[in-house]
């Protein structure tokens, strides 16, 4: 990928050629690559009796032997000197453990980086090895796509031409290109400081977006959003403007004369908390909890990367993406505790911190998202660090008004390798939203349970008859990455929808219900 430069162009398509070889790889095979990645099971010695280099790599194994998760690196003689990793996993492994192990085997890929890499499988049965396989190489396109670099000085870095898969097992290396790229993109717009990604900035890059894909888009400002009684949205951006908006893109699938829909009701909409910079306002916060709150904007980016990827891979369903642009600045206009303000759906919302400014921002933009009648909204925000206290930043929290979709949501999270944990909605909960003076407070005094009662209040702003789910992003950023991405930035919840969107059962459940409804 290109050094970044100022002007935020995001990063292209990594131009990787995929091709698949129905049998293991040969001496011949071996020189022309730069590097092959090995997969295999913990503790099986003949696993690798058919390889050329079996030799070496067994002994290798004997010296230092390999638990599932470990990874083992060597240099081939008698080749070109290609560097062989060697990554274990166990036949049991969960779809994450797998992705884990990817990660470690692409740290390996030393700069500049190989041009060619090759992929073998052994010692599985060929579910395990389609999942193998699907996980270095989801590895491999993710490592094509950096995190922006300032230096005046960049590191020479090799891009990766193609990726040779030596098994019968057929992954979809369209999807995982898709994937990476959009997760690419998400990691690229949350890197940049604040002073490049602003609000205004952010909606030029959606737009240019929108153009090479072919999507509608339309802009609400603050004069069209006090018009529409954006009172919530309205209070958070007053201290600074600097372009905040709710940014509206539309896909609609092809119809049947080759012709791309424009109306009609989304089947799913994709909310993201677009905060460019938090500085909690009135309610300031300490210099350590402010210093990456430039990042604080991840979770519309997971919305607009998201719908890409959908429309890049033609999805047969319409998607809307509502990214909710601002910034929570201080000033002498800011909004404070004990302000009272009237959201767009009517309900007044009693201030108590500022720094709340998430799901003040989100309230007005789900409920303009719902005007839309999808079947399907699911919102995504850096919104609570009590569900980085809950879970750390390896899970996801999920909310949602469905309890029955509860087991859904989590499974779309062990198959992707992107993990979720449900948290409750009881309705008991709402109790500590209780103000005497307006219909809700805004959050509780205190910071128990605040993910859950974030959750209770954005509940407020979805109506009942349409399903939502609500995720709090701990693993948008982690020191070392997590999984299959190696950044700090992780892009974390492209993956996780692609899979719950086009592999579950939901999408199908959401059709069903339309037409026995109408």
């Amino acid at each position: 990928m290109p050094r970044a430069s100022l002007d935020l162009a995001l990063p292209r398509a990594a131009p990787i050629r995929a091709t698949r070889v129905a049998r293991l790889p040969t001496l011949r095979d071996m020189s022309a690559l730069d590097t092959i990645l090995v997969i295999g099971a913990p503790a099986v010695r003949t696993q690798f009796s058919k390889l050329p280099f079996a030799k070496e790599l067994q002994r290798l194994l004997d010296r230092r032997p390999a638990e599932s998760g470990a990874v083992r690196v060597l240099r081939l003689a008698g080749t070109t000197s290609p560097l062989c990793v060697f990554g274990v996993v166990a036949r049991a492994a969960t779809m994450f453990e797998r992705l884990l192990t990817a990660g470690r085997m692409t740290r390996e890929l030393e700069d500049p980086g190989p041009r060619r890499i090759g992929v073998v499988c052994v010692g599985h049965d060929s579910a395990g090895t389609s999942r193998n396989i699907e996980a270095v190489s989801a590895a491999i396109w993710a490592r094509a796509y950096r995190l922006p670099s300032f230096k005046s000085k960049a590191k020479r870095r090799t891009v990766v031409s193609e990726l040779r898969v030596f098994h019968a097992a057929t992954v979809d290396q369209r999807r995982l290109a898709a994937e990476a790229h959009a997760n690419g993109i998400v990691r690229w717009l949350t890197a940049f400081p604040a002073n490049i990604l602003s609000p205004a900035r952010y909606r030029k890059e959606a737009a240019r977006l929108a153009r090479q894909h072919g999507w509608r888009m339309r802009f609400y400002g603050r004069r069209e959003l006090a018009r529409r009684g954006a009172g919530a949205f309205l209070a958070v951006t007053q201290a600074h403007d600097a372009g905040a908006g709710i940014v509206h893109l539309s896909y609609r699938p092809m119809g049947p004369k080759g012709a791309r829909g424009t109306r009609g009701a989304p089947t799913v909409a994709l909310v993201g908390k677009g905060v460019c910079f938090d500085t909690g306002g009135v309610n300031l916060k300490s210099h350590r909890s402010m210093l990456d709150m430039h990042t604080d904007m991840s979770g519309s980016a997971v919305a607009l990367a998201t719908l890409a990827a959908l429309t890049t891979l033609k999805a047969p369903f319409g998607v809307d993406a509502w990214l909710a642009l601002a910034e929570n600045q201080i000033g002498p206009h800011a909004y404070k505790p004990q302000d009272v303000v009237r959201a767009m759906n009517g309900t007044t919302i009693q201030v108590v911190h500022s720094d709340a400014e998430g799901r003040m921002l989100l309230a007005d933009t789900l409920t303009l998202a719902a005007r839309s009648k999808p079947r399907l909204i699911i919102d995504y925000a850096t919104l609570t660090s009590a569900c980085v206290t809950a879970l750390s930043e390896r899970y996801a929290g999920v909310f949602t008004n469905q309890p029955g979709l509860r087991g859904l949501l989590e499974e779309a999270g062990v198959t992707s390798g992107e993990r979720v944990w449900s948290f409750p909605m009881d309705a008991d909960f709402d109790s500590d939203l209780e103000s005497r003076v307006a219909d809700i407070l805004q959050c509780s005094v205190d910071s128990k349970a605040d993910h859950i009662l974030a959750a209770r209040f954005l509940n407020r702003f979805v109506p009942k008859t349409i399903t939502w789910a609500h995720f709090d992003l701990a693993p948008a950023q982690r020191a070392g990455g997590l999984g299959h991405v190696t950044t700090d930035i992780t892009g974390f919840g492209v993956r996780y929808t692609l899979g719950l969107l086009l592999d579950s059962r939901l999408v199908r459940k959401l059709a069903t219900r339309r037409s026995r409804e109408r």
